[in-house]
């Protein structure tokens, strides 16, 4: 077991962020092998990488999360234990100790940091305990004893494991258990058999993911292009679960890539070299911003023409202001490109068996579309015991809250595996799919364009004040099948604290108007007032959900298009923080 010893410049009593690093071995005061305890992570795969600040890590989110890791990983369904970690001095009630096990995949490894972060009442990132502690890579337990250390009397909630590693791309096997104080007892911890991929029953399981078949003559046409050697390419559009997280390493073991080499085993001829993969995947953004990035990420501004696309918005759209009809856009943008290609409604599902099916399979249905559920393959087994039936447990569907495990996206691709399968020996459709008639929800974002710095040209006048810098601190995406991160919206507006108190100023003639910023959780970043025509229309916060990622808001939605002005400045009393403008989306 390692210990952790205080820096001599602590400064917990004035809310500065209280950090401890690694110390000596010192002796456990008691075995933590005689106490109750419950796994919040179990026998997990993470991988290192690579951030803004150098370090190469992992990081595990805790704050409105950690009571579904104890749930879900832990098996806990006792309401008061589990009220206990919604609060860090609930936490230390609580907890006693941690163990933390590390085993990497490398043979020869560096060695790992565990972080413990808790965040802070008056600073949310800056002024609550920071715990950091070596641990060994072989599989052995490291002992975290809470009462050893001093706690900032600012600590509010858990905040966020880490692990960081000395290299970027490494891979490892983790788990993480609460020992519990005395007074609290939770059931022992039992492990699952591994999931049987090969199963009659997980076959089965696979074949309730098929919502409709649909109209197959695009999908068939796709399939036959393969057959023949011809190029054929695959592409996806949707949030973090296409983007592949969870997925460990992300650009192999993702949905995304598993079903486009599902597709290309199936279908492809010699080593499959034809078939091209598109993935664009932006964790945290809904369709309200895929729309925007279409033609940039699954067109590549006209140099791509997919003969497949995927959609998976389903437990994105929440947060689209459209309420559908972005999506329904997305799908007929798609839909009506001069190719004609096929065009897939995937509807994955969280931990709390949730996604906005109801909503958003009604397009499908209209169009005719192919459609595919994991929420309809998964959620009813997910409540059998393995006695009972049950094939994949939530435990070993579900990364965390959000977000499958590699399991989880074996399970997805299988579920297109078994479309692409289905439609091959399904007698084809004669007429193709109609396009032409009046919109399910809506169809009013269908010629959504995107506006960025490197593309004005005639499409509006922009003078932009003290919005004259470049942000290069953005959101990254592992696109396609490339291990590393492409930053979102590089081609930005950003006001700088020191840049002055000018306003970004727009003119531009349209019907609909988005506006793309940047949420962060940096303090430095602060609010900005939107007016639209000499009237106010919002104040962006980009703290609302306080990490680095693309916010879409609409600013105007018209039936006709008129001259408009955009002023953006910064909020009274924010002048001297920071505000990214990432970009606009147009209707002309």
């Amino acid at each position: 077991m390692r210990g952790l010893i205080p820096l001599t410049d602590n400064k917990s009593t004035d809310l500065k962020l209280n950090e401890f690093v690694n110390g000596g071995p010192v002796a456990p005061k008691d075995p933590v092998e005689k106490r109750s305890g419950f796994f919040i992570m179990f026998d997990t795969i993470i991988e290192a990488t690579a951030r803004p600040d150098g370090k190469f890590s992992q990081e595990i989110y805790l704050e409105g999360r950690l009571i579904d890791k104890a749930r879900f990983a832990g098996g806990i369904t006792d309401e008061a234990i589990l009220e206990h970690l919604k609060s860090c001095s609930g936490f230390r009630r609580l907890v006693h100790s941690i163990g933390i096990s590390v085993k990497s995949n490398e043979q020869e490894s560096a060695g790992v940091f565990f972080v413990l972060e808790n965040w802070g009442v008056t600073s949310k990132y800056e002024t609550g305990t920071r715990l950091r502690i070596p641990c060994e890579t072989d599989g052995s337990e490291t002992i975290l004893t809470l009462e050893e250390y001093d706690w900032s009397p600012d600590d509010d909630v858990p905040g966020k494991f880490a692990f960081e590693f000395e290299r970027e791309g490494t891979l490892a096997t983790v788990s993480i258990i609460f020992y519990l104080n005395e007074g609290y007892q939770v059931p022992e911890f039992q492990v699952e058999p591994p999931v049987d991929f090969r199963s009659e029953s997980y076959r089965e399981m696979i074949a309730k993911s098929l919502l409709n078949k649909g109209n197959n003559k695009r999908l068939k046409a796709a399939i036959d292009k393969a057959k023949r050697g011809e190029d054929v390419t695959i592409a996806y559009i949707g949030g973090s679960i296409t983007q592949g997280a969870g997925a460990k390493p992300i650009h192999t073991e993702c949905y995304a890539y598993r079903s486009y080499a599902i597709f290309k085993q199936m279908f492809g001829k010699d080593d499959g070299g034809h078939i091209h993969l598109i993935k664009a995947g932006v964790g945290g953004t809904p369709s309200e911003l895929g729309i925007v990035r279409y033609d940039r990420d699954i067109l590549r501004n006209g140099d791509v023409n997919p003969d497949i696309v995927i959609v998976e918005f389903a437990v994105n759209d929440e947060g689209d202001e459209t309420k559908g009809n972005c999506y329904e856009s997305l799908t007929l943008k798609a839909l009506t490109s001069a190719n004609k290609p096929a065009v897939i409604l995937l509807f994955s599902v969280f931990l709390n068996d949730w996604n906005l099916q109801d909503r958003l399979a009604p397009v499908g249905e209209h169009y005719d579309l192919p459609m595919v559920s994991v929420k309809d393959a998964v959620v009813e087994q997910f409540r059998l015991t393995k006695t009972e039936g049950n094939i994949i447990s939530k435990r070993q569907f579900f990364y965390d809250t959000y977000h499958p495990t590699n399991a989880g996206h074996q399970v997805m691709a299988d579920c297109l595996g078994f479309l692409f399968a289905e439609t091959e020996r399904s007698a084809p459709d004669l007429s193709d799919i109609v396009t032409d008639k009046p919109a399910m929800i809506g169809n009013d974002f269908i010629h959504t364009c995107l506006l960025d710095r490197s593309k004005i040209d005639d499409i509006a006048s922009i003078d932009p004040g003290s919005f004259n810098g470049t942000d290069a601190d953005l959101q990254s995406v592992e696109m396609d099948d490339h291990p590393y991160g492409t930053p979102q919206f590089p081609n930005n507006w950003m006001h700088k604290g020191e840049s002055g108190r000018g306003s970004f100023k727009m003119t531009i003639r349209c019907k609909r108007l988005i506006l793309i910023f940047k949420d962060s959780g940096n303090i430095e970043f602060g609010s900005a007032d939107i007016w639209v025509d000499g009237l106010q229309k919002l104040t962006a916060d980009p703290h609302i959900h306080n990490w680095t990622h693309c916010n879409a808001v609409i600013l105007f939605n018209e039936q006709a298009a008129t001259e408009h002005t955009v002023e953006i400045r910064m909020a009274s009393g924010h002048e001297d923080k920071h505000f990214t403008i990432l970009g606009f989306g147009y209707v002309s």
